[in-house]
């Protein structure tokens, strides 16, 4: 690796570094209490370092809001392919696998951004709608490969059984977060797939 590459790959690792702490602090403490000096703390970076990769704390947030939504995603695989009752029902599954892991801690990281931004900054709440919308549109685009094939019926909206779908997995994951209990996903999971199927 030539001296410009590992300058390179250094800075990127900070930028990453520096991203992450932030996200971890705004679980932690919310979006409005955290500061740059709280991320700067927490990294150990200098003033200058930290403005060399983010202009402002809402520059921060908007890395923050994008590292955030990739890491959610990256963590189904099953979105890869929801063209099957099978994969739809393994998604629901896992998605319920990981609540009860988690002994129901920590809700949505998505959503609790979401709840925070969406009436504070504009840009922030589009790129959170955004996020929803990626999120659903594997489903979609399963549902919409199933009806095709005459699995769904031809009647069916794969728009907005995705946008149902997803109600119920928010839903789910702050009903499980305060009460602390998976099953609330289970619950959830369970009468989003039941709506999708009664379109079978």
């Amino acid at each position: 690796m030539d001296a410009s590459a590992a300058r390179t790959a250094k800075g990127r690792a900070t930028r990453a570094r520096i991203v992450a702490a932030a996200a971890d602090l705004m679980v932690e403490r919310g979006v409005a209490v955290t500061s740059l000096d709280d991320v700067r703390a927490r990294t150990g970076v200098s003033k200058s370092q930290l403005y060399h990769y983010f202009a402002d704390k809402d520059d921060l947030v908007d890395a923050v809001i994008a590292s955030t939504v990739d890491e959610v995603l990256e963590s189904q695989p099953q979105l890869a392919d929801l063209s099957s009752w099978s994969a739809i029902s393994e998604w629901l599954d896992d998605l319920v696998a990981f609540r009860v892991e988690r002994r129901g801690r920590g809700g949505c990281p998505i959503g609790g951004l979401a709840s925070e931004l969406a009436d504070r900054r504009e840009e922030a709440r589009l790129e959170l709608a955004e996020a929803y919308s990626r999120w659903e549109e594997p489903l979609r685009r399963g549902l919409e490969a199933m009806r095709r094939r005459g699995e769904l019926r031809a009647e069916a909206d794969p728009d907005r059984l995705a946008t149902a779908t997803m109600a119920s997995i928010q839903g789910g994951l702050l009903l499980t977060k305060t009460r602390r209990d998976p099953q609330q996903m289970r619950i959830a999971v369970d009468a989003a797939y039941a709506y999708l199927r009664s379109f079978a």
